[in-house]
């Protein structure tokens, strides 16, 4: 069984007994978190598509941390000007284990 959740504006597949890693959550390592904005569940074949969110079903989860992504650097430069520019950030991520989908 597998759910497509809507988590901090971005949709996410999400499995039961899997790790995914979301936008920076609020809460510490080992709270509970719940995610009602289920879109679309699938239960060995049967889907179930919501308008826009499918009722009566939520997905519940353990944060297990916070991490750091993969540095991203942004490098601008105009040529023959002597304009270059280096920006460089990594994003925050929570690491969350999904319990149930139900």
């Amino acid at each position: 069984m597998y759910a497509i959740v809507e988590i901090a504006g971005q949709q996410t597949k999400v499995e039961s007994g899997k790790f995914i890693y979301a936008n920076k959550l609020s809460g510490n390592e080992g709270d509970a978190v719940e995610f009602a904005n289920v879109l679309l569940t699938d239960d060995n074949g049967t889907l179930t598509v919501g308008a826009p969110f499918v009722s009566g079903v939520k997905v519940v989860g353990k944060i297990l941390g916070n991490v750091r992504g993969e540095k991203i650097h942004i490098f601008k430069k105009k040529r023959r000007k002597g304009y270059r520019k280096s920006r460089g950030y990594r994003s925050d991520y929570t690491k969350v284990l999904i319990e149930s989908i139900g």
